[in-house]
């Protein structure tokens, strides 16, 4: 099979745990670029985060961020935003702050955040790493539901981190039973996503080779997490890191090594050294375009 698309996840895969980008992993993606393959990332992470890594790595394709319901490339032009209606996510903001958990309005340009603590600070650590606060506001206000009253927003994501997982699953189960428009995307079992009905990073990956003109069967797709999976699935090669929980590592045709262990400079080197150029094939007529 010639595969023509590189996608990579960002957290747990092209960042090591200690959130930087290694060198062996630039010199991979530059690797296949010069053979003529696309290369993006595909996040759960703000747009203006995925930007920040994007731009490190010279990568100018556009990128599916916010778990697939935001995708421009990284100068910024919009190929697509899929974003949810004012009313439902007052009243979902509204129906989550009677629960013990933290809530994140995230907008391509600003993110907006309640200031409740939990014992586990997961947003702190989330929200810290989100971009340049140079070029990203991140807020924080008392009540998420009274600042919508006064600035009515459109977000493509909402990020909800819970203390308590059983929280977790009983809001799901309402918010799922009260709203069609939304779908809720569990991230770990204290975090979910809500996005538009429909989006994922698997159907934002798949809008994006729409419009390059390739299949999911002509991706390679490199993750770690449990939102990765359908797209590990789908992918015409689906890896997953060593890092990754067992049930990625299942779900793949490749397990690499980890995230500190230069995983996808490991994979990428040894599977596309074994790939002709695509220019190459074009002049060979084993590809059309």
């Amino acid at each position: 099979m010639i595969y023509r698309l590189l996608a990579l996840n960002i957290d747990g895969t092209l960042l090591q745990s200690n959130g930087r980008i290694h060198k062996s992993s630039k010199e991979a993606i530059e690797y296949v670029r010069q053979k003529g393959i696309y290369v993006t990332l595909v996040t759960s992470r703000s747009f203006a985060s995925a930007r920040k890594v994007a731009r490190a790595l010279n990568i100018k394709a556009p990128l599916v961020t916010q778990q697939g319901s935001y995708i421009a490339n990284a100068e910024g032009k919009l190929n697509y935003a899929n974003r949810i209606n004012q009313d439902i996510t007052y009243d979902t903001i509204r129906f989550l702050e009677g629960l013990p958990c933290q809530i994140r309005l995230v907008h391509e340009d600003y993110s907006v955040a309640n200031k409740q603590k939990l014992r586990s600070n997961l947003l702190s650590r989330t929200v810290f790493t989100s971009g340049d606060p140079m070029f990203y506001t991140q807020q924080f206000v008392s009540s998420v539901s009274e600042y919508l009253h006064e600035h009515p927003m459109t977000p493509p994501k909402i990020e909800v981190y819970f203390e308590n997982k059983n929280d977790l699953e009983d809001a799901k189960k309402a918010l799922e039973g009260m709203y069609t428009e939304i779908d809720m995307i569990r991230l770990d079992p204290l975090r979910i996503d809500i996005v538009a009905s429909g989006v994922s990073k698997l159907t934002g990956l798949a809008y994006l080779g729409s419009q390059l003109g390739f299949k999911l069967q002509e991706m390679v797709y490199i993750g770690d997490s449990i939102d990765d999976i359908p797209l590990i699935e789908a992918a015409g090669l689906g890896v997953s890191m060593w890092n990754a929980p067992f049930e990625v590592k299942r779900a793949s045709d490749w397990v690499t090594r980890s995230q500190n262990e230069h995983g996808v400079a490991y994979m990428v080197k040894e599977h596309f050294r074994k790939q002709q150029p695509i220019e190459f094939l074009r002049k060979m007529k084993i590809i059309k375009q």
